[in-house]
């Protein structure tokens, strides 16, 4: 996905979750005035893409226990210069589960979900925002987990017991949507007349 797509995705996204729809807002008036948003370096707000990842039962996701912020998230990072979201959201993924790419089943290029977080100084970066760009990936979850030295732990967690692991309206947001999304994987095809 190259920046001019995404850009028009962004500018044409709606969400029932009114926060979404503003992140999508303030994300499509960032593509369009800020030439350096995939940066890292690049002041104030900047572009990250994550996967949200289930298994093939879709019953649980694979979370992370972040190092530098000591809370468990979804697998994703920094864009660092690359505008393809996508690209960005599975080498990340690939990168901080040690997964190898072809376990890595990106089920659909569409935006799953936008989110805008503040990310507090720490002895890396002053205090900054991430426009999160998020996609949806299945990973069979009998494969070992290795992780990589920017998590402390990963885990296949019962999205049930997501909100034991972290209470922000964010993952919640990611959880409707999942159970939105098995429930049409389950309603009968309706034949042809």
């Amino acid at each position: 996905m190259d920046r001019a797509t995404l850009q028009d995705r962004l500018c044409h996204y709606h969400s029932r979750f009114p926060e979404e729809g503003a992140y999508a807002r303030r994300a499509c008036r960032l593509l369009q005035e800020s030439p350096r948003c995939f940066e890292r370096d690049a002041p104030d707000l900047h572009v990250t893409a994550s996967s949200w990842v289930v298994n093939p039962r879709r019953d649980a996701t694979l979370l992370m226990l972040h190092r530098k912020l000591g809370e468990w998230f979804q697998p994703g990072g920094h864009a660092d210069g690359d505008e393809n979201v996508v690209r960005v959201a599975l080498r990340e993924c690939s990168e901080e589960t040690a997964m190898s790419p072809a376990h890595i089943q990106l089920l659909s290029e569409d935006i799953f979900d936008i989110d805008i977080h503040r990310i507090p100084a720490n002895r890396w970066d002053p205090e900054h925002e991430h426009l999160d760009i998020r996609f949806l990936v299945e990973i069979d979850d009998t494969l070992p987990l290795v992780g990589n030295d920017e998590s402390h732990e990963l885990r296949w967690v019962p999205l049930r017991q997501v909100p034991l692991y972290n209470r922000n309206r964010s993952l919640h947001r990611l959880l409707v949507k999942t159970a939105e999304g098995k429930k049409s994987l389950h309603r009968p095809q309706q034949q042809p007349r």
